[in-house]
């Protein structure tokens, strides 16, 4: 992040320039505990339908600004250390980054928010996250060069094997296709995001996470105020303390804590690793579905979810694999 803006010989070298900041296995380990922290937020968020009538443009506002105070509130605690001179990024640049990203947030959790309300937890968050590695190695090789090969494409073949046995091998009163499209909404804008970071940090635009992380949510939070508005942004509950406990909690831990993590991770590492390692966030979310949620999970279901993880887990494998020299 913040490395020197210059004209790049290759891919390869742009990533490398792009990862020193920081090193790929402090990547990987920021990046599985923002999955791991993740996967908790959609049983927060249903928790708070089951409590209250918010809806999911009210509940994606409050956690962006909330997020934002609190991050803002964590700035104040620590010196500020402005970059040098020689790695301050054109405003263009920086602009196109903060408000991509806020956007392309405000479109992802929303989506999510909305996919969990119509068709449960689980289901919700396996499409969104097992969708948003295909849509970014598909937007990869499309608009950032970057190489996909064989292994790639059956991979994504085999990841809309798995959503289409999802979708199509349940009753639409388990799955239902709303829910999955608003998943797919969800997976696009996750994609958009990871994408946009990956094009900046070619071009010398990094952000250090924090400022990043403050800057999307105040873009976002702005973007989701009209929607929030006509939805209803105070809820009517009976259940003050528990809507309250759950919204701080998605707030300062899965919000304040986890993306901060996520950004600094994604830096360190291509954007479909990043994708593959935030599968944790699904396979945690479904187990929390089961085990707190009481949902169901039928047989389609599984395979379809085997499936998807399984394919995603082969694009991990060609990712992992070096580029043969032309």
């Amino acid at each position: 992040m913040g490395s020197e803006a210059r004209v790049v010989a290759s891919p390869a070298e742009a990533e490398t320039k792009g990862r020193s900041a920081t090193s790929a296995p402090r990547g990987l380990a920021y990046l599985a505990i923002a999955g791991v922290t993740w996967g908790t937020t959609g049983a927060a968020v249903e928790v708070v339908y089951r409590s209250s009538d918010f809806g999911p443009m009210a509940v994606s506002f409050w956690r962006f600004v909330s997020g934002m105070v609190l991050l803002l509130a964590a700035g104040l605690l620590r010196p500020s250390r402005p970059a040098p001179r020689a790695t301050r990024q054109p405003a263009r640049h920086r602009a196109l980054l903060f408000v991509g990203t806020g956007v392309g947030l405000a479109v992802f959790q929303s989506a999510y928010f909305g996919a969990v309300m119509e068709t449960g937890l689980a289901v919700a968050t396996i499409v969104a996250l097992g969708a948003a590695p295909v849509l970014t190695a598909a937007g990869g090789r499309l608009f950032l060069g970057e190489r996909i090969g064989r292994s790639g494409l059956l991979a994504i073949a085999g990841a809309l094997i798995g959503l289409g046995v999802l979708v199509l091998g349940n009753r639409p009163t388990d799955v239902r296709p709303l829910g999955v499209g608003w998943a797919l909404l969800s997976a696009a804008g996750f994609a958009a995001s990871n994408l946009l970071g990956r094009w900046t940090g070619r071009h010398g635009a990094g952000e250090e996470p924090s400022t990043l992380t403050v800057w999307s949510f105040g873009i976002g939070a702005a973007v989701m105020l009209p929607f929030a508005l006509y939805e209803g942004v105070w809820p009517e509950t009976t259940q003050p303390g528990r809507v309250l406990a759950m919204m701080l909690y998605v707030a300062a831990v899965t919000t304040a804590l986890a993306y901060p993590l996520y950004f600094a991770g994604t830096a360190a590492v291509r954007a479909v690793t990043a994708s593959v390692v935030m599968l944790i966030e699904p396979v945690s979310a479904a187990v929390l579905a089961v085990l707190v949620l009481d949902e169901r999970l039928t047989a389609a279901t599984i395979v379809g979810t085997v499936l998807m993880l399984t394919a995603v887990g082969g694009l991990a494998l060609a990712e992992s694999r070096p580029a043969a020299t032309p």
